[in-house]
């Protein structure tokens, strides 16, 4: 997506919120992140390039409606709907991350200090990436979820630290496996004073950013070794669709129960918290887990596209 597609998609969000949601030009700055100057020249470009008639021409406005319906449905604060078209994989994900960035920047825009909590996978890598550089020392970002792998090295799930080096900030990574080696080894990482130090500044976190992620044979964490394909076969006879730092969840958006809990050493997530708790996933594949997720009150924010709020929407 070229720098004036990005700009008039923006000019379509601020037109209907303008014309349709009858929101301020100061309503519109506060959502977008911009000042409010710009937020009015976003307006006049809509008129300007006629996207607005009697309703807006452009694919942006049927995902803002998408968008409220989900926040009406599924009690969200904050979402965005990004076209899907004809779009699938790199170029689906890719939509989905400069949107999310673009979410992720107005916490990070904040002067007063804000803890970041993250989660993994590669959609929310993808969206880190996205991010400019921020001259941020203030703020601080915790990871929810370990990142060594059993050999001892670092792994791709260690996304935390990219924030980290967006914004300048100090970053606290959690000491710890994603799953231990046996059910007491875990005991040994968590009464650690370390992870005890970590999981606290977690469970302060102002926001969390977290991945929503499939659980199905080649899945991230089946080929990335962390589940084997017997465990992906119980799970899903458990009816677990999805999965968040570790902790999975059935179809019908409750926490189920499996042989590797006792292992598990990330952050404990709870549903309908209260707290800000944002998500960011799309693409075919992620139906199920993102409605799943939806369903059972995990997040109170999501990024996602056009065909997977249409699949969230239809179910009962």
């Amino acid at each position: 997506m070229s720098k004036y597609d990005r700009k008039l998609d923006q000019a379509a969000r601020a037109a209907w919120m303008y014309y349709i949601a009858g929101e301020t030009q100061q309503d519109i700055a506060e959502k977008l992140g911009v000042s409010r100057q710009v937020a009015q020249r976003l307006v006049a470009m809509a008129s300007e390039q006629g996207l607005v008639s009697v309703h807006i021409q452009h694919p942006v406005a049927t995902c803002m409606d998408l968008a409220e319906q989900l926040k009406t449905r599924y009690g969200l604060s904050v979402c965005q709907v990004v076209p899907a078209g004809e779009h699938e994989g790199q170029g689906l994900q890719k939509m989905i991350a400069v949107a999310g960035a673009e979410v992720m920047a107005q916490t990070l825009r904040l002067p007063q200090p804000q803890i970041i909590a993250v989660g993994s996978g590669r959609m929310l890598r993808a969206t880190i990436d996205e991010l400019p550089e921020f001259d941020a020392p203030q703020h601080s970002c915790v990871s929810l979820i370990g990142a060594i792998a059993s050999d001892g090295a670092c792994t791709r799930y260690d996304v935390p630290l990219w924030m980290a080096e967006k914004t300048q900030g100090r970053y606290f990574i959690l000491p710890a496996p994603l799953y231990a080696d046996s059910a007491e080894d875990r005991d040994l990482w968590c009464n650690h004073r370390i992870y005890r130090t970590v999981t606290d500044q977690a469970r302060r976190a102002n926001v969390m950013f977290i991945g929503i992620g499939n659980v199905d044979a080649g899945c991230p964490l089946n080929v990335d070794g962390f589940i084997s394909d017997p465990q992906v076969e119980r799970l899903k006879q458990q009816h677990v669709v999805a999965e968040m730092i570790g902790h999975f969840i059935g179809e019908d958006g409750k926490r189920v129960a499996s042989e590797l809990d006792e292992r598990l050493t990330s952050v404990t997530l709870t549903p309908n918290t209260g707290r800000e708790v944002i998500a960011f996933a799309g693409g075919k594949v992620k139906h199920q887990a993102i409605t799943a997720v939806l369903k059972g009150g995990w997040i109170s924010g999501l990024i996602t596209d056009e065909e997977s709020a249409r699949f969230a929407l239809a179910q009962l």
